[in-house]
């Protein structure tokens, strides 16, 4: 079979001879691939023209949902994903990681999307800046999607969730892809694929797949475009001195391959349930993907007294694990993924004996397959005895089954080690002592870019040392890329461009969406609480009757409250503060006293009120003070398909100066349709 690429709106079959690819297991030819005739420019310009318009027409709520109605519809067709994962070298279990945790990663992602991000086309970043004295000259920073294609390339080892992890944030941003998955195993990305364009979920130009090499399709990126890689350190440094990557200052954003660290502190002795952990965790990296993974532990750094347990123990739990056919139930740990992979692993374990003891077997004996036609390697434990004179140990990583004891004398010890790597992806650490944790963290934090911190409290919940998950960054500093991947909604701002308005208020508004200070306040002609969700215009806004609070209000509240705090209580200790110089209102009474003068007491639009943000109260209130409230539609998101829409209210509490007492967003839900 001939894997095709899916480009330009079309299933394209390479030209000329292409590349075989084998079961990991039995060597057997499963498919061949090659990229030869595509015209990688006219891809790019497929995905801007087609893919990234096609995108930009959708909110971010939209897009959400895609991400959502893609990772069902992939759910139906998981069993077929499986069975052909076996030829990866894949366990069941290592699938589970690939396929099920590449399908959460758009749940994640479609949720986040929801939540976290406007219905609209636009991202405002951050609050406005006020760039005059009196406020009629400000600044706001947006975000928009760039208008070219992401590129993205991935490594071999995760198929499918080295896909997705990259797609879901990207197709949130609304920018279009071209995944190019490493050919090894590109054959399981491939029918992934064939079910994403087969369901129709996607608009068409937002997805394109690349079967064998790129050609020369970095010849033609530009400024708008963005290139994601996965892979190693070499390439990724061939790749961003591409000359249009350099001279068009094209984004790249890179993951590689780094020495990781699991350090099993001071505190947690033989006998501990962190030393278990510790072991537990190490033996379980080795072994997930036959340690085929780029935050897999490369260096467990572990106190010099507690070596010889740490050894023993781990050489235990290796012994138990069943290597073979990755499709027997039994087996826990398949091949590498290719032959060569394998010449290139065992070839790394030699250089890493010159400078470390390899303490486990080199052959072991497989259940259902042979060493003569599968990419298998034993798990590898090495023990560095003098690990301060080594230098293999923290530049040279086999990308498989291995792993280096490294014994260390003090805590700084542990964190010079662990940062010889010079920049790694994560690294975790195993105490019950937070003052070590502590230590630990804040010293490995410069040149890592994750940390797991375990103890007996979390472990039963902990991801794991090795799992990136979708709301924390994955990526590194120096030999890790220097890059980030997911993040929750970080991700999706690699993918657009932060732009710095300048102008009026009310232009401002107009181009964000969202009402800003200064801004018009529109007569709605009527309560704002009277009007439904797409009724209601941002801008519209209620200035309310004053009221006086009086000494009785105070004391009432107080009473109901039980807040008898001497401020409001006390006039001769109030007189005492500096800020107040006698008794004040409560801060929570005025906010409760606002929503009596703006509120629209019959039923209507308006079913809650789910919050107040950015509450602050700027200027305290004395009894004979008298208060109104200015209440302004700030900024509206529907909710799709619930039948109602967000409302953040703008919220001003002023006295009888026009001096400002506090400010505050009130959060409403506000239904699609009229009050009855």
């Amino acid at each position: 079979m001939q894997l095709k690429s899916y480009i330009q709106g079309r299933w394209f079959a390479g030209e000329g001879e292409a590349q075989q690819l084998r079961d990991a297991t039995t060597g057997q030819v499963i498919a061949s691939a090659s990229s030869t005739g595509i015209d990688f420019k006219a891809t790019l310009r497929y995905a801007r023209e087609v893919g990234g318009p096609a995108l930009r027409k959708l909110t971010f709520h939209e897009r959400a949902a895609l991400l959502k109605q893609l990772a069902k519809k992939l759910g139906e067709f998981k069993e077929e994903f499986y069975t052909l994962s076996y030829a990866t070298g894949a366990t069941k279990t290592d699938s589970w990681i690939d396929i099920d945790g590449g399908f959460g990663t758009l749940f994640a992602y479609a949720s986040k999307g929801a939540r976290e991000l406007p219905n609209s086309k636009v991202y405002i970043d951050g609050d406005v800046e006020m760039l005059s004295k009196t406020g009629t000259f400000v600044g706001q920073h947006i975000c928009v999607p760039l208008e070219g294609a992401a590129v993205h390339i991935n490594a071999f080892n995760f198929p499918v969730w080295g896909m997705l992890e990259k797609l879901s944030p990207t197709l949130l941003a609304g920018v279009p892809a071209i995944v190019k998955p490493a050919t090894t195993t590109a054959y399981l990305t491939e029918l992934v694929v064939r079910r994403i364009v087969e369901s129709g979920i996607l608009p068409e130009g937002s997805l394109q797949l690349v079967c064998g090499s790129v050609g020369d399709l970095f010849d033609h990126l530009t400024c708008q475009d963005v290139v994601s890689f996965t892979g190693s350190a070499s390439t990724a440094q061939k790749l961003r001195t591409h000359h249009s990557i350099v001279a068009h200052s094209v984004r790249f954003i890179s993951e590689t391959d780094s020495i990781n660290s699991c350090v099993l502190a001071e505190d947690a002795k033989p006998g501990q349930p962190e030393f278990d952990l510790f072991v537990r965790e190490v033996a379980r990296e080795m072994t997930t993907k036959a340690g085929q993974k780029c935050t897999a532990i490369r260096k467990a750094i572990v106190p010099a007294a507690y070596s010889d347990a740490v050894v023993e123990a781990l050489k235990a739990s290796l012994a138990k694990v069943v290597v073979g056919d990755p499709r027997l139930e039994n087996v826990r740990m398949g091949p590498l993924a290719a032959l060569s992979q394998r010449r290139e692993v065992l070839g790394r374990i030699s250089e890493l004996r010159r400078e470390a003891e390899l303490i486990t077997a080199e052959r072991i004996d497989l259940a259902g397959a042979d060493h003569d036609h599968g990419a298998f390697v034993a798990p590898s434990l090495l023990y560095c005895r003098e690990p301060r004179k080594a230098k293999a140990l923290h530049h040279i990583e086999a990308f498989g089954p291995v792993c280096s004891v490294v014994p260390y004398q003090s805590t700084s010890e542990a964190i010079g080690f662990a940062r010889l790597g010079e920049g790694s992806l994560v690294a975790s650490v195993f105490t019950a002592d937070d003052a070590l944790a502590t230590e630990l963290v804040l010293g490995l934090a410069p040149l890592h870019g994750r940390l797991l911190v375990v103890n007996r409290d979390c472990a039963k919940e902990s991801t794991g040392h090795g799992s990136p998950l979708p709301a924390l960054v994955h990526g590194g500093p120096g030999r890790a890329g220097g890059g980030e991947e997911m993040g929750g909604i970080r991700g999706v701002m690699h993918y657009m461009q932060r732009t710095a308005i300048q102008g009026s208020p009310q232009t401002i508004a107009a181009v964000t969406g969202r009402w800003t200070r200064g801004a018009v306040q529109k007569d709605p002609g009527r309560h704002p609480f009277r009007k439904s969700f797409h009724e209601l215009q941002v801008g519209d806004s209620l200035n309310s009757a004053e009221r006086e609070v009086t000494l009785e209000d105070i004391e009432k509240f107080a009473a109901l409250s039980g807040d008898t705090f001497y401020a409001h209580m006390d006039e001769e200790a109030a007189a005492r503060n500096p800020l107040f110089g006698g008794r004040v209102a409560h801060g929570y009474f005025l906010v409760s006293a606002a929503a009596g003068l703006f509120v629209d007491p019959p039923y209507g639009p308006v079913l809650a009120n789910y919050g107040i943000d950015r509450l602050r109260f700027v200027k305290p209130v004395k009894p004979g003070d008298r208060i109104k409230v200015r209440l302004t539609c700030k900024s509206k998101s529907l909710r799709a398909d619930k039948g109602y829409g967000e409302v953040a209210w703008d919220t001003e509490i002023t006295n009888q100066n026009g001096e400002i007492c506090a400010s505050y967003d009130v959060l409403t839900m506000v239904s699609e349709q009229r009050a009855c």
